[in-house]
């Protein structure tokens, strides 16, 4: 169930809240729980009943083995039911996410005839697995406490959060559900919420949605784009990804906050950031948390010398590509990453201003320091785009021909939109000769606010920072009427696919 859908916002929604709040009401607090999972499990399962099999038999082996550590009281049984753990949920996450990528490889290295499975992959597995894993290494590790069945089957299931996140952790998610206090309508926080979803619906459906036409198209005929029409397709896929999945994650934390839920914020203006380093501390900056404490720490972090340090740190960006898919592409998107934070951490070029890099040999103004950053994310999602690195080389390929062959006016067309329809149909009768020109007028005008917007407040400063007055609500109901008229049944997230 998609978030920018009828049933979800007409149906859906309505009825988790009345139950939710309506059993609170009545102090059901347990029977409330349940509910709140159940609809989550409605909500999960809709889009194939398969994957609720999935989510279920995870939740209950998680559960059970977090259960069966109550009776361990040695280093040894920790260590077991550590290794139990991270087979059961890694064991998982191989089978139904790379399995056909391990084998595919071993039959090209070693020319072997493994047979591939295509296995569907099941939404948000790798969201709910790493979520799961957090708490079941903490729990053999003695740092986490064994919990009821409702508490946890509502932490895992929380449908906010469910299918693309942010990665939550049980600590700051367990004590929400058990606070008594939480279970009481705040007319505050509920406003706040609808604010903060509204703002992400219409970062997703009027910005995300149309960018992805022009997006599209130009990826799927990588051969023929010229030196203008990649920069901007590349430009617009840039600002596609953010708005598609930093307004999946503002809609998620919207939706927490109509239920007294606070979730933890995934991006904080990413685009502003002067160096990769900065970049990768506001963008998806839970996966982040999740390496960082469950990967970079346990290997040493910065503690055991530069070399350790650089070895750990490409090891974290390595796995965060694999991570976002099973493709060469994403491995080779997550390196590129991983070399230019450990470039920044190197120190030898620093940027005027920042509390980092004091020591830095070349210090270069903020201004440089945001160019080069955001230039070198634009490049590096030719890996993450595209479907093979073949193609992907080709988009570099593409920049540096120094040609322009019209193939932007192809680009452009695609942009065919219903806000756009009287423009065109007035075009077509005066001036039809001009109508290829205007679509590209279009898709600048669509990138120049595009880029306004991202040098403006970001969803959870406009949230927390403006009073909710008239004027703030007027364009809230401008944004949410306007979205919802513009639902497409075709419109997914990027994220859903990791």
């Amino acid at each position: 169930m998609l978030f920018n859908s009828y049933i979800f916002i007409f149906l859906f929604l309505p009825l988790t809240l009345i139950g939710w709040y309506g059993l609170n009401k009545i102090k059901a607090y347990e029977p409330a729980k349940f509910f709140l999972a159940g609809m989550s499990l409605w909500f999960y399962g809709y889009f194939n009943i398969y994957y609720l099999a999935i989510i279920i038999v995870s939740i209950l082996s998680n559960y059970l083995l977090s259960y069966l550590m109550k009776f361990s009281h040695t280093r040894l049984s920790g260590r077991i039911g550590l290794a139990a753990g991270l087979m059961l949920n890694l064991g998982m996450l191989f089978y139904f996410k790379y399995y056909d990528f391990f084998f595919e490889n071993i039959n090209l290295i070693f020319h072997t005839d493994f047979n591939l499975k295509h296995i569907l992959l099941p939404l948000g597995i790798s969201f709910f697995t790493f979520q799961q894993l957090s708490f079941i290494i903490d729990r053999c590790t003695g740092k986490a406490p064994h919990y009821s069945f409702s508490n946890y089957i509502t932490f895992v299931t929380f449908f906010p959060q469910l299918i693309a996140g942010p990665i939550v952790l049980y600590k700051e998610m367990m004590p929400q559900f058990e606070d008594i206090s939480n279970r009481r309508f705040h007319a505050e926080s509920f406003a706040k919420g609808i604010v903060l979803f509204t703002i992400g619906l219409g970062k997703k459906v009027l910005l995300a949605d149309v960018l992805a036409l022009p997006v599209n198209f130009g990826f799927e005929n990588t051969p023929f784009l010229d030196t203008p029409s990649t920069l901007l397709v590349i430009l617009a896929y840039t600002f596609e990804i953010y708005f598609d999945f930093s307004g999946y994650s503002d809609m998620a934390m919207g939706l927490g906050k109509m239920f007294n839920i606070q979730l933890p914020m995934n991006f904080n203006s990413p685009y502003k950031a002067c160096s990769v380093k900065e970049l990768w501390q506001r963008w998806h900056m839970t996966l982040s948390r999740f390496f960082i404490q469950y990967v970079y720490i346990p290997l040493g972090g910065s503690r055991k010398g530069e070399l350790r340090t650089i070895i750990n740190t490409f090891l974290v960006f390595f796995l965060s590509g694999l991570w976002h898919g099973a493709n060469w592409t994403y491995v080779a998107w997550g390196s590129m990453q991983g070399l230019l934070v450990i470039w920044d951490n190197l120190g030898i070029v620093g940027v005027k201003g920042s509390n980092e890099k004091l020591h830095s040999r070349i210090q270069m103004p903020r201004y440089l320091g945001w160019l080069f950053t955001f230039s070198f994310f634009n490049l590096s999602l030719f890996f993450f785009r595209s479907d093979s690195l073949s193609d992907a080389f080709q988009m570099f390929k593409n920049i540096f021909a120094f040609k322009a062959t019209g193939y932007i006016y192809k680009i452009a067309a695609r942009l065919d939109i219903p806000e756009f329809y009287l423009i065109k149909q007035v075009i077509n009768m005066t001036a039809p000769e001009i109508l290829s020109y205007a679509y590209v007028a279009l898709f600048i005008i669509l990138l120049l606010i595009s880029a306004f917007i991202l040098t403006r407040k970001n969803a959870v400063q406009i949230v927390e920072e403006h009073p909710l007055n008239l004027r703030l609500c007027l364009i809230i109901t401008i944004i949410f009427v306007w979205s919802v008229v513009s639902f497409s049944q075709v419109s997914t997230f990027i994220y859903f696919n990791f």
